[in-house]
């Protein structure tokens, strides 16, 4: 029985210390997710994929970008073309990383759902902040993903969303090429989503 004991022991004890040589930051990060549409059924139909900026196209870490929103649409039932000019629908993606503070000042993507002045600007779903427990801000970064889809024949906007999570500097949650994979998912979970409302996912 005391042999039992001790080994249990000795279990424990190991198990206690992997714990605490886990690294800071390998736990998943929360993802907040804030979606605007018009309420209406939104067409699936052939779709390109831009840059918000027409400088990064031809980079490494936008084509991971793309690729990881654009399976996103694909399981969602559209056809993703390279070529945009024949596309019907335009998607437009923006990924950008810094403090949660600089993140909050950045100007919309878009003019808004519908072509209104909402959307970003509108103030909706602000103020939402988290941490990791017990992190200074100097060591945390927040990646933001923003993606808007409008149609090319009038350039209306008629769904827009963002993602954005906050992890410890050096993680994998703060590894933009990593990260927006898990971004893409959870900013189209549960497609088109509660417009206006800001969500938490893990």
């Amino acid at each position: 029985m005391k042999a039992v004991f001790l080994r249990g022991c000795a279990i424990a004890l190991a198990a206690s210390l992997a714990a605490c040589t886990t690294p800071l930051g390998t736990r998943a990060s929360p993802v907040d997710v804030t979606r605007f549409h018009l309420g209406q059924p939104v067409a699936r139909a052939t779709i390109a994929i831009e840059p918000v900026d027409a400088a990064d196209r031809n980079s490494l870490e936008y084509n991971a970008y793309r690729n990881a929103v654009g399976r996103q649409l694909g399981r969602l039932g559209w056809t993703v073309v390279a070529n945009a000019a024949s596309s019907e629908q335009i998607a437009l993606i923006d990924v950008e990383q810094g403090t949660r503070a600089a993140l909050a000042q950045r100007s919309p993507v878009s003019i808004g759902v519908g072509g209104s002045t909402g959307g970003w600007g509108s103030g909706v779903g602000a103020g939402i902040n988290f941490g990791l427990g017990g992190g200074k801000s100097r060591d945390l970064v927040s990646t933001l993903l923003e993606v808007s889809i409008r149609r090319r024949s009038d350039s209306t906007v008629f769904w827009e969303g963002r993602a954005e999570t906050e992890a410890r500097v050096g993680s994998a949650d703060a590894d933009r090429s990593l990260v927006v994979e898990k971004l893409s998912e959870a900013l189209f979970r549960d497609f088109p989503g509660e417009s206006g409302r800001t969500i938490r996912l893990k």
